[in-house]
């Protein structure tokens, strides 16, 4: 799953910290959610759309994962 948090966070002058406290989480889970590595639960998600003040779909994009031949897990 794609996001924009670090980019909105940057917007803001947050630190990854600063989110993590706004949003009741560690600052490890925005690094992980940053990167990419982690994806958030729905309530977190509902958390972050009504702190930025944006429909969760602006902050997070469905991106299905590949598989080495560049096909989508999904459409194997």
């Amino acid at each position: 799953m794609k996001n924009r948090l670090k980019v909105l966070r940057a917007e803001r002058d947050w630190t990854q910290a600063d989110l993590a406290a706004e949003l009741d989480v560690s600052r490890q889970t925005i690094n992980a959610i940053e990167k990419g590595k982690f994806d958030p639960s729905l309530p977190l998600a509902f958390k972050a759309s009504r702190l930025f003040d944006l429909p969760i779909e602006d902050i997070f994009q469905y991106a299905p994962e590949m598989n080495d031949t560049g096909k989508t897990k999904a459409s194997e």
